[in-house]
């Protein structure tokens, strides 16, 4: 992956990715990951989970979701495993904690669209607290809910950005298979 100077990862900041969705042909979606929203090594290379820290595609492969570990500029593989990327806020920063409240609650309803819209079985929102914001689900924990956005079931994993030190790569790889198994 290039290294990035400080100016090119400003210039990255509010910048978006394109969500990664079936095209013709493809699978219908059986999982949805949803990210909180593109930090900016994802915004400057244009790909879900960029950051060499971030540990999504160790955890996707690890739970048995793709064959092989997959590199971010691969993720168009998703889409012929049934699988496909968005986030929940769309404007890259450096922390999620950048954004406000606001723009997850809109991000919980662009989600909500989107999944009446694509009809995935699962809806998997990486972070808790993302989610507890925009959905209006202050309890909520990492896990499969009670709430279903139509026939599409969601499900919390955690959060897979290296700065998440609470959740370690083998029990976040556990909770991503638990997802595995019920999609």
């Amino acid at each position: 992956m290039p290294r990035f100077t400080r100016a090119e990862l400003d210039a990255a900041r509010s910048r978006t990715i394109e969500d990664v969705l079936p095209g013709p042909g493809d699978p219908p979606l059986r999982v949805l990951f949803c990210g909180i929203n593109p930090g900016l090594v994802s915004a400057a290379t244009g790909h879900h989970f960029a950051r060499p820290s971030n540990r999504f595609w160790p955890a996707l492969h690890g739970a048995g979701f793709t064959p092989r570990l997959l590199l971010p500029a691969e993720q168009g593989e998703l889409r012929s495993l049934g699988l496909g990327i968005t986030n929940m806020a769309p404007r890259a920063t450096a922390r999620a904690d950048e954004l406000t409240p606001a723009e997850l609650v809109a991000g919980g309803e662009r989600l909500q669209a989107l999944v009446a819209e694509w009809r995935p079985r699962w809806l998997a929102v990486v972070g808790v607290t993302a989610y507890r914001t925009g959905f209006g689900r202050p309890r909520a924990s990492v896990g499969p809910q009670e709430e279903r956005l139509g026939e599409t079931g969601v499900w919390v994993l955690p959060n897979p950005s290296g700065l998440n030190a609470h959740w370690q790569l083998p029990a976040m790889v556990a909770e991503y298979a638990r997802l595995r198994a019920a999609a």
